[in-house]
């Protein structure tokens, strides 16, 4: 076995491995990421057209994390620091979690959850055109059958590497997806629609019409809002989805959410699913938190 270099990334506090891991373990059908037995595998994009990253991350003695970059003896400080800004961004490290903690203490809903998942953070995703492409394979469907169709997606399209007998896979990208037609993705039971969604996407993207900097330069929740919804086959859900999972808006809120939808339902006893107008009433405590509200009433139930 070659050796590996290694990295120590410290933590913020509150943070816990154990419950980042448990969210991470949803499901095995996740393509992007492994998790086996404490630690967890995936690929981290490199810049200045480097091969990306296969790292194994697991906690270290000193509770802070411990980076092995597999296959590689000596990584680059540039290329350190680029696995370690990856890593802080996926788990939200840049977030100071205790105000969100001291508004859900006195929440009587969001108080049931802060005990049981203290030290989560909402974990993340990166590149926008997967958080967009993941938002429009969920839509209308259960959550394992959207991993199922993601696998599928990514093993089609996107490209993997092998280290150390493990396969390593990286999201499609974007110029891959634009070239298709909707009737290659028939096969995976991909609907005409969503297909179409999705090419769309990969085709704005692959042009520079959409990209993250810009949707983040537009500086104003609404603004980037108005720029995702006007875009064929993204809706207010799956805008809001983007703007928690990818741009990182803490008051972004997928309001309208079934998940969500349920864990309300569970954690109150009701028998009916609680009505959008009682769910604005419930959040008016939690604004500017509603992305971590929702992430955490989410972890309830998936």
């Amino acid at each position: 076995m070659t050796e590996s270099a290694l990295l120590h990334i410290q933590v913020p506090e509150p943070f816990s491995y154990k419950e980042t891991v448990n969210y991470l373990r949803r499901s095995a059908n996740e393509p992007l990421y492994q998790v086996e037995r404490d630690a967890v595998y995936r690929l981290i994009p490199s810049d200045g057209g480097e091969e990306p990253a296969a790292v194994e991350i697991q906690e270290s003695g000193d509770g802070g994390l411990l980076v092995r970059v597999i296959g590689e003896e000596r990584v680059s400080e540039e290329r350190q620091r680029g696995i370690e800004a990856y890593i802080r961004e996926w788990f939200d490290f840049d977030t100071d979690l205790l105000p969100f903690y001291e508004m859900a203490e006195k929440d009587p809903l969001l108080v049931h959850t802060i005990g049981r998942f203290h030290g989560l953070r909402s974990v993340g995703i990166s590149d926008l055109f997967e958080a967009l492409c993941w938002g429009i394979i969920g839509q209308q469907i259960n959550l394992a059958f959207a991993y199922t169709l993601k696998r599928r997606f990514v093993e089609a399209y996107g490209q993997s590497v092998e280290r150390e007998g493990r396969t390593f896979w990286q999201f499609p990208v974007p110029e891959t997806i634009a070239a298709l037609k909707p009737e290659d993705m028939a096969s995976m039971q991909m609907t005409a629609k969503k297909s179409e969604y999705l090419i769309g996407v990969a085709k704005l993207m692959a042009e520079g019409a959409l990209d993250k900097q810009s949707l983040l330069a537009l500086g104003d929740f609404a603004a980037i809002e108005k720029q995702l919804t006007g875009i064929r086959g993204i809706g207010p859900w799956t805008a809001n989805y983007v703007l928690m999972r990818c741009l990182r808006l803490p008051n972004a809120f997928p309001i309208a959410d079934v998940g969500l939808h349920n864990s309300i339902k569970a954690l109150t006893g009701s028998e009916e699913k609680p009505a959008i107008s009682e769910i604005r009433r419930m959040a008016e405590g939690w604004r500017g938190w509603e992305s971590y509200a929702t992430f955490y009433l989410w972890r309830v139930l998936y």
